[in-house]
């Protein structure tokens, strides 16, 4: 019977993997800056993208088991990873598309970036007409790397379900890197930074 009752309290030791959201808050802006460049008003390390409060989401946790004396192991993943060559692969390619086609309508105040971390097209009459097709040629290119970075880099680090963080975490990066005069989605409304 001690042998079953040891058996028991050893199989209430949970393992909690929690989202790490300071580190996913330094790759993302790693990643961010790297696609957008590193000119401008880019946010110093460590600061807190808007609306975040600062507040790791999931950090905190009341764990009942410990009222009865049971306790629970903690794993924490150091480091978010975006150094794998598929990772990579997508950022170059944003990184030239960006540079190539997207930041001058960025620039002009045709594209914006959503709230979802996705970017679109926010005022189509400041394209010229002959650019459009282009234009939203380039900005379905994008939103495709945007979602597949996204899932790359939650499977990269072994968290699947770690998916719609990283994208939450990535698309307030996206807002604090954009540069003064660029235009981004909060609460449903249009903005200019």
């Amino acid at each position: 019977m001690p042998i079953l009752i040891a058996l028991v309290l050893c199989a209430c030791v949970t393992i909690n993997v929690y989202f790490p959201a300071a580190e996913a808050r330094e790759a993302a802006r790693e990643f961010v800056e790297k696609v957008i460049g590193e000119d401008g008003e880019a946010p110093p390390p460590g600061a807190v993208p808007p609306g975040d409060g600062g507040m790791a989401s999931g950090n905190l946790r009341f764990d009942p088991l410990m009222l009865l004396g049971i306790g629970t192991a903690h794993a924490q993943t150091p480091d978010i990873t975006i150094r794998t060559p598929v990772i990579q692969a997508i950022q170059a390619r944003m990184e030239s598309r960006f540079n190539s086609v997207l930041r001058k309508h960025f620039d002009s105040g045709a594209l914006g970036f959503a709230g979802d971390g996705t970017i679109v097209v926010r005022d189509a009459s400041k394209l010229a007409l002959q650019d459009r097709v282009a234009v939203n040629a380039a900005v379905a290119d994008d939103n495709r790397d945007r979602n597949a970075v996204y899932r790359e880099i939650a499977v990269a680090n072994g968290h699947p379900e770690w998916e719609p963080q990283i994208r939450e975490v990535f698309a307030r990066q996206w807002i604090a890197s954009a540069r003064p005069g660029w235009w981004y989605q909060q609460g449903g409304s249009w903005k200019q930074k």
